[in-house]
């Protein structure tokens, strides 16, 4: 079936984009990667993360759902994810991995550095990672978050395990940006233009090549390039129990962050020595004296 000429002119200024439409995000990625992919839009849901994992067992892997409006959004440990429609991308990817829950270590960090290269090469600047699964920017003196991933997985321990895969994208905020709770920033304001179909496309076209590389061979080749986009890598950093508590987990002050092993541990150096940390019940903070550094 021909497909309709794609308008793929720049967002103005400040101006909200307009509707997601699937037709023009699969006419924006290269037949090798749209192979992948049934993309599903649609206008209000609870949370596309919370569908796609009610309905994994009877969907293919490469579902993708995408909402303009989620009312139950979520963010790491349940926390409510803002999405104003039109200025952002919300949206779930399928994926079925042979195997077991274990082999999915690293599985964030490798989305990560997939919806890193997208944005970058849609003309974002600056989009560095925060382990486990957050994307950062830094403006004016502060880090701010551009992004966040979040994992469900269902399946036995071993045979096929089903990833749903969560990605929130803040692409421009405008005045929605006064309603969260954190410091925010958004694609536009990265000298980034592209039109959310394309940003869409371009993330996909990414995530093809990584998720079917990562079942064969899993995070480690991607270990440099993720320790490259590492926001807080030599700076000083602490770890709170993510319990909302704020308590400092045991062993842990007085820390450098490091980087990430290949297995997707983060590595932080410690007065008694180089730590690895695998639990995601634990929040990376910066140090207090590191929170203006670049």
């Amino acid at each position: 079936m021909p497909r309709t000429p794609i308008d793929t002119a720049p967002v103005a200024a400040n101006a909200i984009d307009g509707p997601l439409r699937a037709e023009a995000v699969a006419a924006l990625m290269p037949p090798e990667a749209r192979r992948w992919f049934d993309l599903r839009v649609v206008e209000r849901t609870g949370s596309t993360n919370s569908d796609l994992l009610r309905d994994a067992a009877c969907l293919p892997s490469g579902t993708v759902l995408a909402a303009e409006v989620q009312t139950a959004g979520r963010g790491r440990r349940g926390r409510a994810w803002i999405a104003p429609p039109g200025g952002s991308l919300a949206f779930s990817v399928l994926w079925k991995f042979d195997g077991n829950v274990a082999a999915l270590s690293g599985l964030s960090l490798a989305v990560g550095v997939a919806v890193a290269r997208a944005l970058e090469a849609q003309g974002a600047q600056g989009v560095r990672l925060k382990w486990p699964n957050d994307l950062l920017a830094q403006q004016e003196g502060a880090w701010r978050k551009l992004g966040g991933i979040l994992i469900d997985v269902s399946g036995a321990t071993a045979g096929t395990v089903a990833a749903v895969i969560g990605v929130g994208l803040n692409v421009n905020l405008g005045v929605a940006a006064s309603a969260i709770d954190q410091p925010v920033t958004d694609v536009f304001a990265l000298k980034c233009c592209a039109t959310r179909d394309a940003l869409l496309a371009a993330i996909l076209t990414e995530l093809a090549a990584v998720l079917s590389a990562f079942a064969v061979e899993g995070f480690a080749p991607l270990v440099d390039e993720w320790n490259q986009r590492h926001a807080w890598r030599g700076l000083p950093v602490s770890l709170a129990e993510d319990n909302g508590s704020g308590d400092a987990a045991a062993g842990f002050s007085g820390c450098v962050a490091s980087g990430v092993a290949g297995d997707g541990a983060l590595l932080i150096d410690t007065p008694s020595g180089q730590r690895r940390v695998v639990s995601g019940d634990v929040s990376l903070r910066l140090a207090p004296a590191a929170v203006n550094r670049p």
